[in-house]
């Protein structure tokens, strides 16, 4: 059987849900509006869903919506199993996708598999004996555009009484609870736990994933199941990196040790299903290396409780009704918290700001509201200036979120002419966003001005071109303000970018 959005038709040739495909129209998407939800599926059973196949418009602006459309984390994924009045899945539709933060990334697995970034395609059996319904509701503020979809089940005369019911949730933490293992799925009853998607934006400098899993099986007050820290439970070492594999990858990984870097990861216990009888639950601990100016005895080591950004989603068989009480938040509320204060470059594109050569704004689907495009012929007087304000005196990280491309060159950065980190090296085969983190400071109230002067270009470059969004300033942790162990040190004598 299969539920599907192909266009139908009743007898009067006009559209109806319960009528025949047209094979005279190829318009078999949905468009579904802010606040609405669209059914994909309501059938009556016994039956088990084999295959789940769908797509639609990214979020960037395209001919067919021009001002953009839904992201996949603002889509709420939810199917109900025969009339229960709780959705036996409910997850955002990226997430439940090992699609984390409302990017799009390629994801290649036995069960889930996102070819290109753009087909949503999983194989999880999902039986019912009453009814199944699945749903996605749009909490956009703008359309979910485009949408196809096929759903496919196989009818069935019976299902035995013992069969356990797919389950997965969703649930978040921003940030992780302070002296509390992150619970993924805390459970009673009888079943088997299949999978984890778990995604974490950083707070602070270094490495996050020393922690390890904990899963207590049946009531245990001990875990029985105890790992030896984050990428070992994600079957990778020494960290984690951009991987997919047939039981477990990390789709999404921008920069290491970062303040702000984003990392999503899955695995899936298909061979090695972590069995129960009485109930499980599914923790990790969040811990790993922090800078010392967030240790409060100013110390580097690996075993600090950090205080990042976590959301998850479990995946899980169970017989009977699960007493996991997570509920998925609103999107509002999915979406991670802003760091920043921000200074968009695009403001400066006057001659006053930059040597020679011109400045404009390029607008990319990466940078929706453009970028501030600098291009000078030759290296010699070469420069853009950015100037910001500081309010009052407090930790911050300044950050550039800067292009690379083809014909881009070299630059150095200065702040109020002192000289911050390494040449930048701007080139890239492909155009891509970087983020570039300068320093650590605690800057006194007052106007400052970015430089950045162009030094060169890589041997592969076309050019001296300049690409930059913004000038960030990104808060640091509470504790930082808290222990204060920088606040009276002069960033200008010794510039400091902890990682």
């Amino acid at each position: 059987m299969r539920e599907t959005s192909t266009h139908k038709i009743g007898p009067d040739g006009k559209f109806d849900p319960n009528g025949e495909p047209d094979p005279q129209s190829n318009w078999d998407n949905k468009n579904v509006a802010p606040g609405e939800t669209k059914v994909l599926a309501d059938v009556k059973g016994p039956g088990v869903i084999t295959h789940i196949w769908m797509t639609f418009l990214g979020p960037e602006p395209h001919g067919w919506a021009k001002n953009g459309s839904a992201n996949h984390q603002e889509m709420l994924l939810r199917m109900y199993w025969d009339g229960g009045e709780r959705p036996g899945v409910e997850a955002p539709v990226g997430d439940f996708f090992a699609n984390s933060f409302g990017k799009r990334s390629e994801v290649i697995s036995l069960p889930v598999v996102v070819e290109d970034a753009d087909s949503y395609n999983c194989f999880w059996h999902m039986p019912f004996r009453k009814s199944a319904r699945v749903e996605i509701v749009n909490q956009s503020e703008k359309p979910i555009s485009l949408l196809y979809y096929n759903i496919d089940w196989i009818k069935k005369e019976s299902i035995g009484e013992d069969t356990p019911y797919f389950y997965a949730q969703y649930r978040q933490e921003y940030p992780a609870q302070s002296r509390k293992d992150y619970v993924i799925l805390d459970t009673e009853g009888k079943g088997h736990y299949v999978g984890t998607v778990l995604s974490v934006r950083t707070r602070s400098p270094s490495w996050f994933g020393e922690g390890d899993e904990k899963i207590y099986i049946d009531g245990e007050k001990k875990a029985s199941i105890w790992g030896t820290g984050t990428e070992d439970y994600f079957l990778s070492a020494w960290g984690l990196k951009t991987t997919v594999t047939p039981y477990f990858g990390v789709p999404y990984f921008d920069q290491w040790g970062i303040v702000g870097s984003h990392t999503s990861a899955y695995r899936w216990h298909i061979s090695d299903p972590i069995v129960f009888n009485k109930g499980i639950k599914v923790t990790f601990e969040h811990y790993g290396w922090i800078s010392a100016d967030e240790n409060p005895d100013r110390k580097v080591h690996s075993w600090n409780e950090r205080e990042d950004d976590y959301s998850s989603v479990a995946f899980w068989y169970q017989v009977g009704e699960p007493t996991f009480e997570a509920q998925t938040v609103h999107a509002r509320k999915r979406k991670l918290p802003s760091l920043d204060r921000i200074v968009p470059a695009r403001g400066y594109t006057d001659a006053q700001y930059h040597g020679e050569g011109e400045g404009a704004v390029q607008n990319l689907n990466i940078y929706p509201d453009g970028h501030l495009l600098y291009k000078p012929q030759e290296r010699e007087q070469a420069w853009i200036e950015i100037p910001f304000e500081i309010e009052k005196k407090e930790p911050l990280r300044l950050v550039l979120v800067m292009t690379h491309s083809y014909d881009f060159g070299k630059y150095q950065a200065y702040l109020d002419g002192v000289k911050l980190g390494p040449i930048m090296d701007m080139y890239g085969e492909e155009i891509v966003s970087r983020e570039h983190h300068l320093l650590d400071f605690w800057p006194d109230p007052g106007h400052y001005k970015l430089r950045l002067e162009c030094v060169g270009s890589n041997p592969r470059s076309t050019g001296y071109y300049l690409g930059i969004e913004s000038v960030r300033l990104r808060e640091r942790r509470p504790r930082v303000r808290e222990y204060g162990h920088d606040a009276d040190k002069d960033w200008r004598k010794k510039p400091i970018l902890y990682r």
